[in-house]
């Protein structure tokens, strides 16, 4: 049995980071048999200090899109095989865009601007003792903003993150239109991708400051629903 190492449910999802998420959900989709496995404290265990990673077949595979990878490898492409290599090529660049883009706007709107902050703080630190509440959050999110800057989305405003946020929340709705799936009537890699950073916009528990930008679209909102009651009829609140 594959075994997915993650954090767990939080902010109302079955993973608040969206690697993980994406993870879970190309798996469901693709009928792959597999566990979780949660708590921060795999961090320390994970090959590259992150998560997700899984252990298959006496293997550990760290990173999301070496996950992919693998699958693809070893199952023919599950979503993708009906795919043209002109489509295949698309569904990687957007993903990667995606990863590199949107994902750190997520990372921004939930740990650096203050309104994002108090809910995090609350929805991840609260169980903490009460010495270790005094510092361990505190480190951990100028972590988070280190990263940040190393990665180029921290050196922008408060204002031109949210502008790079909704830019690619507006075109992922142009790009999805009406169709079921970004590339018709079955998922993908993109679509375990998209759905696991937009429904964390759409169907959270707690609004962020980049989640108006994700509601405003009912395409989006209703291809989260969509998902969530094919793939996880359990696990979300489909209030949202």
């Amino acid at each position: 049995m594959i075994k997915l190492y993650g954090f767990g449910p939080s902010f109302g999802m079955p993973d608040p980071s969206s690697f993980v998420l994406k993870v879970n959900c190309y798996m469901r989709m693709a009928g792959i048999d597999f566990e979780t496995v949660n708590g921060q404290e795999y961090l320390r265990k994970a090959p590259k200090g992150k998560l997700p990673y899984i252990e298959w077949d006496g293997r550990v595979i760290p990173d999301s899109q070496e996950i992919f990878n693998a699958f693809d490898e070893k199952y023919d492409r599950p979503l993708e095989k009906d795919l043209n290599p002109e489509q295949q090529a698309q569904s990687y660049l957007m993903i990667k865009s995606l990863d590199e883009n949107l994902y750190w706007c997520l990372v921004h709107s939930r740990w650096i601007r203050e309104d994002g902050w108090e809910v995090t703080n609350k929805a991840l630190f609260s169980s903490l003792p009460g010495p270790l509440k005094l510092f361990v959050p505190a480190l951990v999110r100028r972590g988070v903003a280190k990263n940040l800057k190393h990665h180029g989305m921290g050196l922008h405003s408060d204002d031109e993150i949210l502008a790079i946020a909704k830019q690619s929340i507006d075109a992922l709705a142009v790009l999805l239109g009406d169709k079921p799936y970004f590339f018709g009537d079955k998922p993908s890699n993109l679509d375990a991708t998209v759905f696991a950073l937009i429904v964390q916009l759409t169907h959270s528990e707690n609004d962020i400051a980049i989640s108006p930008f994700a509601k405003a679209h009912q395409n989006l909102v209703d291809y989260c629903e969509r998902i969530a009651k094919a793939y996880y009829p359990e696990e979300f609140n489909l209030q949202g």
